[in-house]
């Protein structure tokens, strides 16, 4: 079926032609690997912030949570504003905001003041996010456009958080750990400058601004990031973690409800109607878990258990990105031959196949098993991201692309965070002091068993399909 988007006229390429129009979107592409660098790239660099800030351990974990807590929970908000008030503008606001909180966060010369730069950093991230994905989609002149444009979203979107590592890793050995940040700060100056002048504004959409929804939507999401991070530290069965998962649900609940009785919904009900969109959502939410688990996980075996340097960490994940970027110059039209759903069958099976060996490891394992892993991982994820963005985006209408992409990215993001959480938790279940490898192998089941979880969304999809809505 011919999407809706990919037939309207292009919305966000500058009238200055085709060429500026391509030039503007790689910008837009440029920006968005900088949103999903950072919530790795500081990773490798968590030993040397400690130090030099005099973190407490309990405080450290704040630096990536305060940046998943605030991008996760105001995804929705974010698209929903863009489609209101104009993607290119909300796209431009939230890389100032980013790019200003970047600088600051690497000028922090005390632990609350870090954390408050990345919580603030997420906010821009979560304005500018939404709107890359719907100047794309709104973009594409056609099915195959809009197909490569997507394929290259997806690898930037998939190859990210291990490229992050790499740079991460990268910085903090050739500079020092301030630089994962003002790494930042050139790209979106970059950025700020030149986007407005490739690339158009999308029309304003009338109508009035849901702010029950706003509340209730980011008020839900939030909460449910941070329970779900808390569970890591603090245990499933803690009271802060239950309440936070109470306070989450009932405000989600509101939003159900309240949503279908308004006029113009932060998020539409009807985006729930496809089943295909539903399985893409549900599959992405376990395969970027399982994958944000595996990096953490990874992390500490290569650093604590091999005893690599952080740049030689960030380096043993480069097959990740290499084998993503590639698969994504072929599985557009991978896509066309076979369909999205066969394509995300056979990579997700390939992705549960890759984390089998990681469940078994010893200190006899030879690295070319991980090494072999880590490419199949990234294979796997290169064959899936794009169709899975394909499913979830597919049929929505040129007016409401914010608010879909606004969605399929919260659910990657409390995809990672359940996943950080489970594997967290199960990893501290089964741990010994000084050996990672009894508590690491239960960590990495914890993996296996969440892309297990994606392979059954979508052969369910498949086995049982329906009409579209």
């Amino acid at each position: 079926m011919t999407s809706t988007i990919a037939t309207r006229a292009p919305a966000g390429i500058a009238p200055s032609g085709r060429r500026a129009g391509s030039i503007g979107l790689w910008l837009v592409m440029l920006a968005q690997l900088m949103l999903v660098l950072d919530a790795t790239v500081v990773n490798v660099a968590l030993p040397h912030i400690a130090t030099d800030l005099d973190f407490t351990r309990a405080q450290l974990s704040w630096v990536l949570n305060g940046y998943a807590v605030a991008f996760g929970g105001l995804l929705l908000l974010g698209g929903r504003i863009g489609d209101v008030f104009g993607r290119r503008r909300t796209f431009l606001v939230g890389v100032a905001v980013f790019t200003v909180f970047s600088l600051l966060g690497g000028l922090a010369t005390s632990p609350l003041l870090l954390v408050i730069a990345r919580a603030l950093q997420g906010l821009g991230a979560a304005f500018a996010a939404p709107s890359v994905l719907a100047l794309i989609t709104t973009s594409a002149r056609d099915d195959g456009a809009r197909n490569r444009a997507l394929a290259l979203f997806s690898a930037v979107a998939s190859m990210g958080g291990a490229l992050g590592l790499i740079l991460g890793g990268l910085l903090t050995d050739i500079a020092n750990w301030r630089w994962t940040l003002f790494i930042n700060v050139p790209i979106g100056v970059v950025v700020l400058l030149a986007v407005p002048r490739l690339v158009a504004e999308t029309p304003r959409r009338p109508g009035r601004f849901d702010v029950l929804g706003a509340v209730t939507a980011t008020g839900g999401a939030v909460a449910i990031v941070w329970a779900l991070l808390q569970a890591g530290d603090d245990g499933w069965s803690s009271p802060r973690t239950i309440g936070g998962l109470v306070v989450g649900a009932a405000l989600i609940t509101v939003l159900a409800f309240t949503e279908r009785r308004v006029a113009h919904p932060l998020l539409r009900p009807q985006l729930l109607r496809s089943p295909s969109r539903v399985a893409a959502l549900a599959a992405m939410a376990a395969t970027y878990g399982g994958m944000l688990a595996m990096f953490f996980l990874m992390v500490q075996y290569l650093e604590n258990d091999l005893q690599l340097t952080p740049l030689l960490t960030g380096l043993a994940f480069l097959p990740m990105p290499l084998s993503i970027f590639a698969m994504s110059r072929i599985v557009p039209r991978l896509v066309e031959r076979f369909g999205a759903i066969r394509l995300v069958i056979f990579g997700t099976a390939l992705r549960v196949v890759a984390f089998l060996p990681l469940t078994q490891l010893s200190p006899d394992t030879p690295f070319a098993i991980v090494m072999a892993a880590l490419l199949l991982t990234g294979i796997s994820a290169g064959i899936t991201f794009m169709p899975l963005t394909t499913l979830a985006l597919r049929n929505v209408e040129p007016e409401h692309a914010g608010s879909a992409s606004g969605l399929f990215q919260t659910m990657q993001q409390l995809g990672g965070a359940v996943g950080l959480a489970i594997v967290a938790s199960t990893y501290a279940a089964f741990a010994t002091p000084g050996d990672f490898l009894t508590g690491g192998r239960a960590g990495f089941w914890s993996a296996t068993i969440l892309s297990a979880l994606a392979l059954a969304a979508v052969v369910g999809l498949a086995v049982r399909p329906r009409k579209e809505a």
